[in-house]
């Protein structure tokens, strides 16, 4: 049994501790291998700083996958600040543009997508735990996403990142790493027509119901189910963080489910 597994046995004060703990180690073994055998992470911490600040005071829009993207007019983001999520490159030969910045760190994604994401000319964030897919990848910038101890949100990317059960949490850091004032959230629509166990791996058997498009998980794919109770708390954390700095999440999505986050109009943005 995997020692990391080993967690999942302990009581709830223990588990986190052993999970501090673990990724500790875990960030010192790497730091080591780091100055002996020249491995990506420091060039790719020193690429990670170039972004702290880089949109500060600005504002960025998050554009979840959910069916609602189709009833949003996304044209108006052309020349806006964007994070695109997961496969949302699906939509962009239709767009007619990219999104400024894709993240993807979900494990069943990346191996079963990693060629079309590699294949991005913009700034692709993955989990560096799957840096095998990108090794000759100069777009790719990794965060280490392996840790999975205690709630939290950071402000650094550089050490580590909390997934908080969804990639858009993931968005939100980095987002408040680059300094953006404002984020708007976009096709977050917080609700799935599959239903099961939280974080259950499945095989869609058919078209996809639950995404802007039929093929985003596609007959044939694996994925897992989302955990939408733990991933409220996750956002709530995040505009507790945001408010505290002085900045905002706001949430534009057309008849999204999600109530953590103050409602605005999509089109009075403009």
């Amino acid at each position: 049994m995997n020692l990391w597994n080993v967690r999942g046995f302990l009581p709830g004060g223990l588990r986190q501790a052993a999970g501090v703990a673990g990724w500790g180690v875990s960030y010192a073994f790497r730091q080591l291998n780091a100055a002996l055998l020249r491995s990506r992470w420091p060039e790719n911490v020193k690429r990670l700083r170039a972004f702290h600040d880089l949109h500060f005071g600005q504002r960025c829009f998050i554009l979840g996958n959910g069916p609602s993207l189709r009833q949003t007019d996304l044209s108006l983001l052309r020349e806006e600040f964007t994070f695109g999520l997961n496969r949302v490159y699906l939509l962009f030969p239709e767009l007619g543009f990219t999104t400024t910045y894709l993240v993807a760190i979900n494990a069943l994604v990346i191996r079963q997508c990693a060629h079309e994401i590699a294949s991005l000319d913009i700034p692709h964030f993955v989990t560096w735990n799957l840096r095998r897919h990108f090794e000759n990848d100069p777009r790719a910038l990794f965060v280490d996403t392996r840790f999975t101890g205690a709630n939290g949100f950071s402000s650094d990317p550089t050490r580590r990142l909390f997934e908080g059960y969804t990639v858009t949490y993931v968005a939100m850091q980095l987002a408040h790493f680059m300094g953006f004032s404002q984020v708007i959230l976009v096709g977050v629509d917080h609700s799935f027509k599959t239903e099961g166990k939280p974080n259950r791996i499945v095989v869609s058997e058919g078209k996809d119901p639950n995404h802007f498009s039929t093929v985003y998980f596609g007959k044939g794919f694996r994925w897992q189910l989302p955990d939408l109770d733990n991933s409220e708390r996750a956002y709530l954390l995040a505009r507790q963080v945001y408010e505290k700095s002085g900045r905002s999440i706001v949430d534009a999505t057309v008849g999204g489910k999600l109530n953590v986050f103050p409602k605005v109009d999509y089109l009075s943005l403009f």
